[in-house]
C-alpha cells in the first residue's frame, strides 16, 4: 500500500469551499448587520453546490456520483465493521460516507432554495422558519460526518482529513487517478464567484 493520488484539486478546493461557505453562512445566519454577508454565502454555497453536481458526473473516477453508490446493506454491514474496530478499507468514499454526502448535497440544494425564497419574500415566516430548521439539520448531519471522518482515520491509520487537502490516500497504484485535473478549479472557482456576485444584483 502506497500513498496515490485519489481526490483531484476540483474535489478538494471545492470540498473546503462548501465549508467554508456553510460556515460563514450558518454564523451569519441570525445577524441583520451581517445579512448580505449571510446571503453571499449562501449564494456562494449554490455555486458550489452546482459544480459538485456536475463535478459528480464529469469528474474522476471517485469524485463521480457512481463510484460511491452503496446499498442500505452495504451501509449497515459497514457500520458493524466500524463497531467491530476492523472496517472495510476504501479507496474512495466508503458506504458511511457516501450517505453523508448524499445527504448534505440534498439538504444544501433545499437550504439553498429555503433561503433565496425567504430573502425574495415568498412563503412569509413559515418559510424563514423552515430554512432555520433545515441549516441545523444540515448542521447536524455535519456533524456527523466529522465524527465519523474521525472515527474512520482512527480506525484505518490514515488522516482523512489531510487526505482531502493533498489528495493523497493510501493505495495500490493501479488505483491511482491519473490526474489532478486542476484547470477544472478554474470553472469552479468562476460558478463559486459568479454566484456570490449575484447576491449583490438584488
Amino acid at each position: 500500500m502506497k500513498k496515490i493520488l485519489v481526490w483531484d484539486i476540483p474535489t478538494r478546493v471545492g470540498h473546503w469551499l462548501l465549508v467554508a461557505a456553510f460556515i460563514v453562512s450558518f454564523l451569519s445566519g441570525d445577524s441583520e448587520e451581517w445579512r448580505l454577508i449571510h446571503v453571499t454565502a449562501g449564494y456562494a454555497l449554490a455555486g458550489a453546490l452546482a459544480f459538485r453536481l456536475f463535478w459528480g458526473i464529469a469528474g474522476t473516477r471517485y469524485a463521480r456520483f457512481k463510484s460511491f453508490i452503496f446499498s442500505p446493506r452495504q451501509l449497515i454491514d459497514y457500520l458493524a465493521s466500524l463497531l467491530k474496530g476492523k472496517p472495510e478499507h476504501w479507496i474512495g468514499h466508503n458506504p458511511a460516507g457516501s450517505y453523508a454526502i448524499y445527504a448534505l448535497l440534498s439538504l444544501g440544494m433545499i437550504v439553498v432554495a429555503s433561503g433565496w425564497a425567504a430573502y425574495a419574500g415568498v412563503g412569509g415566516e413559515w418559510l424563514v422558519e423552515t430554512h432555520d430548521v433545515l441549516s441545523k439539520a444540515m448542521l447536524g448531519v455535519v456533524g456527523f460526518h466529522v465524527l465519523g471522518v474521525i472515527i474512520s482515520s482512527r480506525l484505518h491509520g490514515e488522516n482523512l482529513v489531510l487526505s482531502m487537502v493533498t489528495g493523497l490516500k493510501q493505495g495500490a497504484k493501479t488505483h491511482a487517478i491519473a490526474s489532478g485535473k486542476k484547470y477544472w478549479s478554474i470553472l469552479l472557482l468562476g460558478s463559486v464567484v459568479s454566484a456570490g456576485l449575484m447576491s449583490l444584483v438584488r
